[in-house]
């Protein structure tokens, strides 16, 4: 018997040296340790001693060869990952602006060279900062909720971006002179020409002396910037709550230089924004004094701008991310 253990533990030497992958050890260890149990009780006493030493030989010798082949293991799958961080990387498309960030960073452009700074607000707002502080009160069409999504009964998402105009006065002594770009919502059904989401941009200057004067300089400086040096622009009268007095403005077709095209319906104009004098009840509302200060104030449809500027009929077109269309900007 001490022959055939001497002999196990020869030939399993070669075995668990030979092992080259954890299965092929762990087999081993199954084949070679069981033969080791199969000693009768009579031969226990007599070499049980041998074949406890003969044994544990084997299981070091498993351990080692375990250790072995996992540190091989692990070395491969570090030179088959390793990156050589000098050679050049795979080629990533890159993304571009969307044609309404393209639009909104000019407009920016022109009214920081204009003196003008941004301002911000939340979008969902309270109704006194988008209604009452606005001088609409509680039965005008703009309140009805057909029109607007109301959250409770004095909070909703704001219809316009001229909240932030409010809380810019009710923070900032005049001289004031800010834009606040931004998104808006209102109940309107998705066609080529609305969106229950869309983006304006309004506009805010206070300060001694201001006029009708300045908003139409301002404006037509800022049309000429957009547009180039030949534009006009007209004013016509209309009523706003919160000017006093108000007017829509309208700038000579970009299209066809005022002769009439279809862009501009034959007319020859576009109308492009709205705005008018700070209503005295206004700056009331927000502690600015109407007999020292007065302000003029305009609101701008980003989507219309640049419907305009690319020739696009459809505002859908805008929100739908198809590649095929982004990809033209």
């Amino acid at each position: 018997m001490k022959e055939q253990l001497e002999a196990i533990r020869a030939v399993a030497k070669d075995v668990l040296q030979s092992a080259a992958t954890v299965q092929d050890l762990d087999a081993a260890r199954v084949k070679y340790l069981k033969q080791m149990g199969k000693l009768s009780a009579e031969e226990r006493p007599v070499i049980g001693q041998l074949a406890n030493e003969i044994r544990a030989d084997l299981e070091d010798r498993i351990a080692e060869r375990m250790e072995n082949i996992k540190a091989k293991l692990l070395e491969e799958k570090m030179n088959a990952e390793k990156i050589d961080v000098t050679m050049p990387s795979d080629a990533k498309p890159l993304g571009h602006k969307h044609p309404l960030s393209i639009v909104l960073d000019e407009v920016k452009e022109i009214f920081y060279g204009m003196g003008f700074s941004v301002a911000s607000g939340p979008e969902i707002e309270w109704d006194y900062y988008n209604f009452e502080a606005l001088n609409i009160p509680k039965n005008h069409p703009a309140r009805d909720t057909q029109d607007t999504f109301y959250i409770t009964e004095n909070m909703l998402l704001r219809t316009q971006t001229s909240p932030c105009q409010i809380r810019v006065m009710e923070q900032q002594k005049p001289p004031i002179r800010v834009i606040a770009p931004g998104r808006v919502y209102r109940s309107d059904a998705v066609d080529a020409t609305h969106s229950p989401i869309f983006h304006q941009i309004e506009g805010l200057v206070v300060d001694k002396g201001i006029t009708m004067a300045d908003l139409k300089g301002n404006l037509e400086s800022f049309a000429k910037s957009l547009y180039g040096e030949d534009t006009k622009i007209r004013l016509r009268p209309h009523h706003f709550p919160f000017t006093e007095p108000s007017c829509e403005i309208d700038v000579s077709c970009f299209n066809c230089g005022g002769k009439g095209c279809p862009m501009c319906k034959g007319e020859g104009w576009i109308e492009i924004l709205g705005g008018g004098m700070v209503h005295p009840k206004v700056l009331k509302n927000c502690g600015v004094d109407p007999d020292v200060y007065s302000g003029f104030a305009f609101g701008i449809g980003l989507e219309r701008l640049v419907m305009f500027r690319f020739n696009i009929d459809d505002m859908r077109l805008l929100y739908e991310n198809d590649v095929r269309f982004l990809n033209q900007f």
